[in-house]
């Protein structure tokens, strides 16, 4: 259109040469509501307000607008505006934002009013299923080659008649007094207050809870879960079985179930990490002098170790690869013998011997060749 042609802004707005911004937006705003497109319907609407939306992107803009005062379309024109820039419509949601900013409207709402939309039943929220915990015990042997272990356990699991819903599905009727929206709304559609429905409280519909479940979605079934126990589990360990907790309402993912381990004490073996203990005694010749005894492992097996000469009370002799497998990474830990010297009473070594002063002197013989310790010990 030529710059000879066009309608005056200020006549296109409706407002005074000497309008505010606030007033050139009021007078934009109003006529939005009553020639958008996604609005008014008829088709000379669109091309009213492709001439409303190039008025006001001059006048609310202060540099474009100092132009049209003083030189008007040619002098637009001349400076490099093009009127093409405004030809495409802007939509009701841009434009609303650009007012709103920073208000809390629910524009969602006020779109679909405005294209008289509905909202339909309000989608339930997700709700992730509960997590069961289950103690298990177990034999360290157990603990040693790994094991399978089946566990029964009470679940919480979607209910077969209401689908996991708790609604009566022969009762649902549409909330007569929001129609089926969840909301009612007050005011027109430019400005509006929703608040949920009191009736069905956001639901869109009213009916009765499922007579199977009494309205929760799910029902308790029992269940028998084999768990597998890798070998080198530790006491306090916590096995995880995906899926395999309560139900997660309304399309929520269901919650897990954790296996805590509790490992027996064991009567002979003492664990540490990936590594075992057992204690072995030795008569007080067998430490003086050195000796090779048998020693049983956690396999079943049984290894001779060599004790060496002048051993001492609680030291320990490493026997490598026979602890327990490694959990994370492969090979075993290693199994130490713990070595303590059993010295008789001297009443007990008399009534063995028969002769009590043979037993005393054969001890006054060892204690001369036996050379002196340091009776300090220096730490």
């Amino acid at each position: 259109m030529a710059s000879s042609t066009k309608r005056d802004y200020y006549e296109i707005l409706g407002v005074p040469r000497n309008a505010s911004q606030e007033e050139i937006k009021k007078a934009y705003r109003r006529l939005v509501r009553k020639y958008h497109p996604d609005i008014c319907k008829k088709p000379e609407c669109e091309e009213k307000f492709k001439e409303i939306n190039e008025a006001y992107q001059v006048l609310s803009d202060p540099e474009k607008r100092k132009i049209y005062d003083m030189y008007g379309h040619a002098g637009l024109e001349q400076s490099g505006f093009s009127a093409q820039e405004t030809t495409r419509i802007p939509d009701l949601e841009e434009i609303l934002k650009e007012f709103f900013e920073g208000i809390p409207f629910d524009f969602d709402t006020i779109f679909e009013r405005a294209a008289g939309r509905r909202r339909g039943r309000r989608r339930r929220t997700a709700y992730r299923g509960e997590d069961i915990v289950v103690p298990v015990e177990i034999t360290l042997e157990e603990a040693f080659k790994g094991t399978t272990i089946p566990i029964e356990i009470e679940r919480e699991v979607p209910c077969e008649t209401c689908g996991g819903e708790g609604v009566n599905k022969n009762s649902v009727k549409t909330c007569p007094t929001c129609g089926g929206r969840g909301e009612v709304v007050q005011g027109n559609w430019f400005f509006q207050v929703r608040q949920t429905c009191p009736t069905c409280h956001g639901e869109g519909a009213i009916y009765e809870p499922c007579p199977t479940c009494r309205g929760s979605g799910t029902v308790r079934k029992k269940e028998t879960i084999k768990v597998k126990i890798p070998p080198g589990v530790y006491d306090g360990a916590k096995l995880v079985v995906e899926g395999k907790g309560h139900y997660g309402r309304f399309g929520g993912k269901p919650g897990d179930l954790y296996i805590l381990v509790k490992v027996k004490p064991h009567k002979i073996f003492e664990r540490k990490g990936d590594d075992l203990y057992v204690d072995v005694n030795l008569t007080y010749p067998e430490a003086v002098l050195g000796t090779e005894i048998e020693v049983p492992t956690i396999d079943g097996e049984k290894v001779k170790v060599k004790i060496p000469p002048g051993v001492k009370e609680g030291e320990t002799i490493k026997v490598p690869g026979k602890g327990m497998p490694r959990l994370k990474g492969g090979g075993r830990g290693d199994m130490y013998v713990r070595v303590h010297i059993d010295i008789p009473k001297y009443n007990l070594l008399s009534k063995l011997l028969g002769n009590h002063k043979k037993v005393e002197e054969l001890l006054k013989e060892l204690q001369e060749v036996l050379p002196k310790p340091e009776r300090i010990v220096e730490r």
